[in-house]
C-alpha cells in the first residue's frame, strides 16, 4: 500500500487534512445478468442470454428484495454513524442498489456515481461462458490460463490489475475529503475483492487464493475503519449478509470463474 504520509503516532502530518474514517463496500443485489450467467453455466451453454448491455442490466426481483432488506438494516444505524457520502458504480444494477437502499433507509444523502467503480470490462469475452471461451476462443483460453486472472487482459477489456489502478485513484480522493467522513461505495464482486487487495497490501497470490475460495454475496457489506482519518484501513467485517437471513430474504451466490491462478 502506498504510504500516505501518516506518521507512526497517527497524528496528522503538517499541511495534511484527515480524510474518511469509515468505508462501507456493498456488492449490488442479484441482477438479471447474474441469473442469466448462472443458468448458462449450469446448462453448458457457450453464450449468456443477457437482457441488455452490461451497463444497463437491472436487478432481479430477488435483488430488489435484497436491497430493500439492506436498506432496512442500514436504517438502524445511529444518525451520527451513518455515511454522509454514497457513491455508486454507474452500472444500473449498482445504482439501483444504492438508490433503493438509501431511500429505504431514509438517509438524506444524494447518490453520486463514479465510473471508476464499474465492473471489470471483459472485451471480447463479454456474454461468453468459460466453456464458450474454450470452444470459440481457445487461444484466449490458453492465454488466460497462463497469465492467471490478475494479469490477463482480454482484447478490448481489462485485467484485474487495471481495475486496481482505478481504485487506487478513488482511495486517493477519499483521503482528501476532509475529516470525519463515512463513505459507502456500491459496486461489484471483483471490485470488492480488489479493494481488499489494495487496502490490505495483498500479494497477487493472496488475492487469487481469496477469489478462488470466496464468493462475494449479493447485497453483502464489507467494512473498513480508521478512526483518525489517516494511515492504513482496518478490516472490520467482510462479505456480511446477515441482514438478509435475519429478514427471511434469499441469499444468493453468483460466483465468477474460480480457476484464477496462473498455470
Amino acid at each position: 500500500m502506498v504510504n500516505d504520509g501518516a506518521v507512526n503516532d497517527r497524528t496528522v502530518p503538517a499541511g495534511r487534512t484527515a480524510g474518511a474514517v469509515e468505508l462501507i463496500l456493498v456488492r449490488h443485489g442479484e441482477s438479471q445478468g447474474n441469473v442469466a450467467a448462472t443458468a448458462a453455466q449450469d446448462s453448458g451453454a457457450d453464450v449468456i442470454d443477457v437482457p441488455a448491455r452490461d451497463a444497463d442490466v437491472e436487478l432481479s426481483s430477488t435483488g430488489r428484495e435484497q436491497v430493500q432488506a439492506l436498506g432496512r438494516a442500514l436504517a438502524e444505524a445511529p444518525e451520527d454513524l451513518r455515511p454522509d457520502v454514497v457513491i455508486s458504480s454507474p452500472y444500473m444494477r449498482a445504482y439501483q442498489t444504492a438508490e433503493i437502499a438509501v431511500e429505504t433507509a431514509g438517509w438524506p444523502v444524494a447518490v453520486r456515481t463514479d465510473e471508476r467503480l464499474r465492473d471489470r470490462e471483459l472485451g471480447i469475452l463479454d456474454m461468453i461462458t468459460r466453456l464458450g471461451v474454450e470452444n470459440r476462443l481457445p487461444e484466449e483460453a490458453e492465454r488466460r490460463r497462463w497469465l492467471g486472472k490478475f494479469y490477463y487482459r482480454p482484447p478490448g477489456g481489462e485485467s484485474w490489475a487495471d481495475v486496481a489502478l482505478r481504485l487506487r485513484s478513488v482511495l486517493g480522493e477519499l483521503n482528501a475529503l476532509g475529516s470525519g467522513h463515512r463513505v459507502m461505495l456500491v459496486c461489484h464482486d471483483a471490485v470488492v475483492l480488489l479493494f481488499r487487495y489494495v487496502l490490505e497490501g495483498m500479494s497477487e497470490h493472496e488475492l487469487l487464493d481469496l477469489a478462488a475460495s470466496t464468493t462475494v454475496l449479493n447485497a453483502s457489506v464489507t467494512r473498513y475503519v480508521r478512526p483518525d482519518g489517516v494511515g492504513p484501513w482496518t478490516l472490520e467485517s467482510f462479505n456480511v449478509a446477515d441482514h438478509l437471513t435475519q429478514q427471511g430474504v434469499q441469499v444468493t451466490e453468483h460466483a465468477g470463474d474460480a480457476s484464477v491462478h496462473p498455470r
